[in-house]
């Protein structure tokens, strides 16, 4: 499995902001995650991407128990978190490049090149951060989680604000990089799911409600759309 989680806990104080996450993904699946403000996904996915500590259980990336093994599992991780936060006043190519040099890309030339251009960067790419609309934004988030060729992405909400010309480009990157990668995606908007996601996690009250293939809603869940199931579980 890329990613398996077995009872996740984290408490802030008295607040359960997660109670026993527990969920297994197929490798080279692309995994809506889904749920409510405050459900406790951004949480699960720092905790994953080893920002922020657990109070309780066990996950892995590739086969990698990232607590006993943090910096060995960073290696196949890539997060793009929720606000994106970026150099505004350096050029394109020179964050991304930074990022190379970060994680001792051996072969960064050939390794930023090709990453530009599987994220649509060519144009803007000698261009700052601050000249860039918030969609090239996205790719160069993107840019940065794969540069390093990790196994595992977790992109929280990565369309959030983007118009429809621009959502549609990042799906269409997110379901290429989905045939190589395990994605674990965050989001708001359940067409996005039905079109590109092959897994659904339905997270409430920092409780799994249900996971399952997209392929099999239609009998899991007879005569009802993604909308109406994720109301069902989550009222």
């Amino acid at each position: 499995m890329s990613i398996k989680v077995d009872q996740l806990t984290k408490r802030y104080g008295t607040q359960l902001a997660l109670d026993g996450v527990t969920f297994e993904t197929q490798r080279h699946s692309i995994v809506g995650f889904l749920g409510p403000n405050g459900a406790g996904k951004s949480t699960t996915m720092k905790i994953l991407a080893g920002l922020l500590p657990d109070s309780a259980g066990t996950y892995e990336i590739a086969d990698i128990d990232v607590k006993k093994k943090p910096l060995q599992a960073k290696k196949e991780i890539g997060f793009l978190s929720e606000n994106n936060p970026l150099y505004a006043d350096m050029y394109v190519t020179e964050l991304i490049d930074y990022e190379a040099n970060t994680h001792r890309i051996a072969n960064k030339s050939e390794r930023m090149e090709a990453v530009i251009r599987q994220t649509g960067l060519l144009e803007v790419q000698h261009k700052k951060i601050a000249q860039l609309s918030k969609g090239y934004r996205q790719r160069v988030g993107l840019a940065l989680c794969m540069i390093h060729n990790p196994k595992v992405l977790l992109l929280d909400e990565p369309t959030a604000g983007l118009d429809p010309n621009q959502i549609i480009e990042i799906r269409a990157l997110i379901k290429e990089l989905g045939r190589e990668k395990t994605v674990l995606l965050s989001t708001h908007l359940l067409q996005e799911v039905e079109a590109i996601c092959d897994e659904v996690i339905i997270l409430h009250l920092g409780k799994i409600r249900d996971h399952f293939r997209v392929a099999d809603m239609a009998t899991k869940y007879p005569g009802q759309s993604l909308e109406e199931i994720f109301v069902r579980l989550t009222k």
